[in-house]
């Protein structure tokens, strides 16, 4: 090879990395925070990546994730968001609920952030649904306020029996107004209710062993991305104590739980991803609307249910989205 060729090709080689890395340098990045971990987090972070998809970025190619992730430890979050916000991000994701789009809102005022959380006006993340205004805006996922409608499924699956279960989590945000709703449907039901709390594993076996003490006869679950990350363990729980259980998300249904009522999830996700797209395309959250559900999933596990011995009646089985058989 000539001397001139062998120069030619050597620079070629070496400029290729390098124009690899400033494409990917070039590339926005999106800061991911969940209050979740990524082990249960896979279908609804998929509803995400098709919803950014959508608005023509797919990560890897033209644009790049960073995921932060909080495993139910909520005290993590406000870091997790800093380091993001350190990072330069173009765009912070807060998922999982409030505890994550307040950090994020809090760690930034600048940097746009699209968010899955509850009642955005409420926690101070927006001025009004229709008008974000600020750095902030997203999709809502209504779990607290259904707590009353999911002990009345619960009810109506096992009427007979006279004491309910139920697990809190006194760290989310919303815990407060989760126990004043149960109260008040139990008494509605004229059923009594004990409320088992835990927010870290050990109190978790506490509760376990408290609710077998005081021999419920069936269990909710209450919204909360700590038990999400528990998801398994909870549902084993329920199985191995033949207790007839209610959640908040389809994905505990299919995960081997009895029943769920809640918002689609992955609507929610699929939402903000498309969001998120936008606003690498130069909208404004400020301008863009906060997303409301329009769908609410309620899945019944016949598989579950008959390993139960429990008869789903009739009326609640035609009420459902989804049958799993």
């Amino acid at each position: 090879m000539r001397r001139r060729e062998f120069i030619a090709a050597f620079g070629g080689a070496a400029a290729w990395p390098f124009s690899v890395r400033a494409q990917q340098a070039a590339r926005p990045v999106i800061g991911f925070l969940s209050a979740r971990s990524p082990d249960d987090t896979g279908p609804v972070l998929q509803a995400f990546l098709r919803g950014l998809g959508e608005a023509g970025f797919f990560d890897g190619q033209n644009v790049t994730i960073e995921y932060s992730w909080a495993r139910g430890e909520y005290t993590r979050l406000p870091a997790l968001a800093a380091e993001l916000v350190q990072r330069r991000v173009n765009v912070l994701v807060a998922t999982g609920g409030a505890p994550s789009a307040k950090a994020a809102k809090q760690a930034t005022s600048t940097i746009p952030i699209a968010f899955v959380t509850g009642d955005p006006v409420k926690d101070g993340l927006v001025e009004s649904f229709n008008r974000p205004g600020g750095n902030a805006t997203g999709a809502v996922v209504v779990t607290t306020e259904m707590e009353p409608k999911r002990l009345s499924l619960l009810h109506q699956l096992v009427p007979g029996v006279p004491l309910i279960g139920a697990l809190l989590n006194p760290n989310f945000p919303d815990a407060a107004l989760q126990l004043r709703e149960l109260e008040q449907s139990a008494q509605t039901i004229d059923r009594r209710l004990f409320v088992a709390k835990a927010s870290d594993d050990e109190e978790s076996n506490t509760a376990f062993a408290l609710l077998l003490q005081q021999r419920i006869g069936a269990l909710l679950v209450a919204a909360d991305a700590y038990f999400d990350t528990r998801r398994d363990r909870i549902i084993a729980f329920a199985a191995q104590n033949r207790l007839p259980a209610v959640y908040h998300f389809r994905e505990y249904a299919f995960a081997g739980g009895l029943v769920s009522y809640g918002p689609s999830i992955t609507d929610a996700y699929r939402q903000a991803g498309n969001y998120t797209g936008r606003i690498l395309k130069g909208e404004k959250p400020a301008d863009l609307p906060v997303l409301q559900p329009a769908k609410f999933d309620f899945v019944i596990n016949l598989k579950t249910a008959k390993a139960l011995g429990l008869t789903v009646p009739f009326g609640l089985l035609n009420a459902a989205d989804e049958v799993i058989e």
